[in-house]
C-alpha cells in the first residue's frame, strides 16, 4: 500500500536495527509483537518509544536514547563497557506492522559514539551525516605516518600478518599464547577475542616477545585458558620502520624530513 503512514487509522511501529562491527546484528521494535523485515527478526521490546529519540536541526550530532534495551538482555551494560558496541551502525525505521512487507520509512542512520549508562537504559551520541562536517578539511603535518597499517592508504597486505592462538595463561594485561611470535612484530597491533567471555572485544597490543603479549588495557572479563584470540601486527608509524620492515616508503603518510620548530630557534653563531 502506498503512503500507508497517511491512512486515517495508523499502523506505525518503530524498528531499530543495530549492527556491531563484529557482524552481530540485532533488531528491536516498539510494537507489542515481533516483526520480520528482510530476514531479520525485530524483537518486541518494552520502552522503545518515539519519545526516546532526540533530533535537532543544528549541526551537532543527534542524540538517541534507547530506554528499556538493557533489561531485554540482548544489550548488556557489560557489553557496552567492554566496547563491543563502539561504532555500531544504527538505523531507525517506521514500518507498517499490519503489512511488514510494505516499504519502510528510514527516519535516521548513524553510528554509535559516546555511550552513557543510566540505570536500565543508556544514551548514545549518534554520529550521523552531520558529524562529517566537523572533520578537518586537511590533515596536519606530522613526522609520523597518519595511516593505519593495512588500510587503503597504507596498502600493506595484512595476509600472513595475523596469528590465531589460544591463551594458555593470563596475568592481568600479560597473556601467554600457545604460538611462537616474532618479538616486537605485534606492538601497536590489535587483539580480538574470538570466544570466551570476552568474545567480540578488541584491545590494543603494547608489546610482545616470543610467547607473550602485553595489552594496553585489562580484558573486560578475566580470560580463561583455552580462549581463542586473533592478533594482528602493528606499526609504530615511523619512516624507518616503514622502509626497513614493510618496504612501503611510497605510501608513507607523513613528513619525516620536514624541518621542525627547533629550526626557528636556531641563530647564527659569531
Amino acid at each position: 500500500m502506498d503512503n500507508w503512514y497517511q491512512a486515517p487509522l495508523t499502523t506505525i511501529a518503530f524498528c531499530w536495527r543495530l549492527a556491531r562491527r563484529d557482524g552481530i546484528t540485532l533488531g528491536f521494535t516498539s510494537h507489542d509483537r515481533d516483526l520480520e523485515l528482510d530476514g531479520l527478526i525485530y524483537r518486541a521490546t518494552p520502552g522503545m518509544v518515539p519519545s526516546a529519540i532526540e533530533k535537532s536541526t543544528s549541526l551537532t550530532p543527534d542524540t538517541v536514547s534507547l530506554s528499556g534495551v538493557l533489561s531485554a538482555g540482548a544489550i548488556t551494560a557489560a557489553d557496552l563497557e567492554a566496547g563491543r558496541w563502539d561504532g555500531a551502525a544504527l538505523t531507525l525505521l517506521a514500518v507498517n506492522w499490519e503489512a511488514p512487507d510494505d516499504v519502510p520509512l528510514t527516519l535516521l542512520r548513524g553510528t554509535f559514539g559516546a555511550v552513557s549508562i543510566k540505570g536500565e537504559a543508556f544514551e548514545v551520541e549518534l554520529n550521523g551525516p552531520t558529524a562529517a562536517l566537523e572533520a578537518p578539511l586537511t590533515e596536519a603535518t606530522s613526522p609520523e605516518c597518519r595511516a593505519s597499517l593495512g588500510d587503503k592508504r597504507c596498502r600493506v597486505d595484512l595476509a600472513g600478518r595475523s596469528v590465531l592462538a589460544r591463551v594458555t595463561a593470563a596475568d592481568d594485561i600479560v597473556l601467554t599464547l600457545d604460538q611462537s611470535l616474532s618479538a616486537g612484530a605485534f606492538a601497536q597491533g590489535r587483539l580480538q577475542w574470538l570466544d570466551g567471555a570476552n568474545a567480540g572485544a578488541e584491545t590494543l597490543i603494547l608489546a610482545n616477545d616470543s610467547g607473550t603479549i602485553t595489552l594496553a588495557d585489562s580484558p573486560p572479563v578475566a580470560p580463561m585458558a583455552g580462549d581463542r584470540v586473533q592478533i594482528t601486527q602493528g606499526c609504530d608509524r615511523r619512516f624507518t620502520t616503514c622502509v626497513n620492515r614493510f618496504a612501503n616508503a611510497a605510501n608513507f603518510r607523513g613528513e619525516p624530513h620536514l624541518p621542525g620548530n627547533d629550526l626557528l630557534l636556531r641563530y647564527a653563531s659569531g
